[in-house]
C-alpha cells in the first residue's frame, strides 16, 4: 500500500549488527545521526539497546529510518506521588493482587527519520513495528512502551497513542511518556 509515495510493502525490518553498520543517515539531528552512524553497534555490544533500521526491502542500503530500544520500567517514581501513581494502576485494570511497584515496559530510546522521506508516516511506520513487537512477538511480559519524548515530537508520539505519564512534567527538554500494549494486543492471557 502506498502512503504518500511509499510503497509499505517495500519495507522491511532489520536487526542491526556490526557487520550491517549503516554507513550513511541524516535525519536533520547531529545527536541522532551520530548515534546511528558511530555508537548503535557499541551500545548493541554492551547490551544496553538494540537498534533497527526501516530499509527498502529491494536495497537494504537505502536506510528510511531507525530505532533504538531498551528494558525500562514504569514505576511509582515517575509520578507525583503515590496517589497518582495508583490512579494509574486503577484505570489501567490493574487487580489488587497485580498491584506491583512497577510493571515492565520497553523503552524507545531513539527514532530517527531520513530527511528524504519525512512526511511519509515513516516514523508511524516504525512506532507501529515496535508496538507489534512488543506486544505480540516478546519472549518476556511487557505491557508499557515509554520514551522520553523531546517537547517538538509530542504531538506525533500523542498521534501514535502515547499517553504522558505525568501531567506534572515540567522538563524543560522532554516529556515522559506510555503507550499501553494491552490496547493492542487484545484479551491479556
Amino acid at each position: 500500500m502506498f502512503q504518500n509515495g511509499i510503497d509499505k510493502n517495500r519495507l522491511d525490518f532489520i536487526r542491526l549488527r556490526e557487520a550491517k553498520a549503516i554507513s550513511h543517515f541524516d535525519c536533520g539531528d547531529a545527536d541522532l545521526n551520530d548515534f546511528i552512524l558511530n555508537r548503535a553497534s557499541a551500545y548493541q555490544k554492551q547490551k544496553l539497546a538494540v537498534s533497527y533500521a526501516c530499509v527498502d526491502s529491494n536495497d537494504a542500503s537505502k536506510v528510511y529510518a531507525y530505532c533504538s530500544l531498551a528494558n525500562d520500567k514504569v514505576a511509582l517514581d515517575d509520578f507525583k506521588d503515590k496517589t497518582e501513581f495508583n490512579r494509574f494502576r486503577k484505570k489501567r485494570g490493574f487487580p489488587n493482587e497485580k498491584r506491583l511497584k512497577s510493571y515492565p515496559a520497553v523503552k524507545l530510546c531513539r527514532l530517527g527519520v531520513e530527511n528524504s522521506v519525512k512526511g511519509k508516516q515513516i516514523g508511524t511506520t516504525v512506532i507501529d513495528f515496535i508496538k507489534s513487537m512488543s506486544a505480540l512477538d516478546s519472549n518476556a511480559g511487557c505491557r508499557f512502551l515509554t520514551v522520553d519524548a523531546n517537547l517538538n515530537a509530542v504531538p506525533f508520539y500523542e498521534k501514535n497513542g502515547f499517553v504522558r505519564m505525568n501531567a506534572k512534567d515540567d522538563n524543560p527538554h522532554t516529556r515522559l511518556m506510555y503507550f499501553d500494549l494491552n490496547d493492542i494486543a487484545g484479551d491479556p492471557v
